[in-house]
């Protein structure tokens, strides 16, 4: 299985390759960045990779939540690269593949992961998700559990259920902390800088193509979450006074 996946729905541009079986990427904090640096970093790893376009079976990419021109430029870029070759294309949330960021924090199979990206605006990014590892160091997944959603850290429905959560992700962060403080004893380990990563997003899309799970580039859509993203930049202004 060979996917080229790219994830930039945060402040990081993240590029990966996976061709058989390795993973190969390029990740940086690179605000404002994005259009510059996805496309000659595929170039890069597929050429560090010894593979064609040609030779690959899609591409994947993170589809949202997070910040209006990353979602919107990668969505772009997967659709043009993906209709130009002919090849499906699979959409991967960005919080799930967030969601992968707790594995390095020590959490293994069942593990229970709150993970939440700085949507501004006094807002979060949040979902639930339960990880699915397969052995020791196998193939990892994270379940979606309920639904994506924004709203204000103090909205957020605290963690329940049997055992401890991992959180991960810059919603963690925002507000001064605002989330981490309100859950502290129910986290066992929070990574309040984690960003979501390309590489994992290209091993969940590997295994939504095994399960046929692809999509026609035509088909390809972001997910905001939030509905005022279009609001022209006074309607946004006012309504961040609004919020406070």
């Amino acid at each position: 299985m060979n996917v080229l996946a790219f994830e930039l729905s945060t402040e990081a541009c993240s590029v990966a390759v996976l061709a058989g079986g390795e993973v190969r990427e390029r990740h940086a904090i690179a605000p404002r960045k994005h259009a510059e640096y996805a496309l000659p970093w595929a170039e890069a790893l597929l050429a560090e990779a010894g593979l064609a376009k040609s030779q690959l079976d899609a591409v994947a990419v993170g589809r949202g939540p997070g910040a209006f021109t990353g979602v919107r430029l990668g969505i772009s870029i997967a659709q043009g690269i993906a209709l130009a070759l002919d090849l499906p294309t699979v959409p991967v949330s960005t919080l799930r593949a967030l969601a992968l960021r707790a594995l390095p924090l020590g959490a293994g199979d069942g593990a229970r992961v709150l993970a939440a990206i700085d949507a501004r605006m006094r807002e979060v990014y949040v979902a639930r998700f339960r990880l699915a590892v397969e052995g020791d160091g196998g193939a990892a997944d994270a379940v979606l559990d309920g639904d994506e959603a924004v709203m204000p850290p103090d909205a957020v429905p605290a963690p329940d259920g049997d055992g401890p959560w991992h959180g991960v992700g810059t919603g963690f962060g925002a507000l001064d902390g605002a989330l981490r403080q309100r859950f502290a004893d129910r986290l066992v380990a929070v990574d309040a800088e984690a960003l979501p990563h390309a590489a994992d997003v290209a091993r969940l899309a590997a295994a939504a193509l095994r399960r046929g799970e692809g999509v026609a580039p035509e088909r390809l859509e972001p997910a905001y979450l939030r509905n005022d993203v279009a609001l022209t930049l006074a309607q946004q202004q006012a309504l961040r006074a609004a919020r406070g």
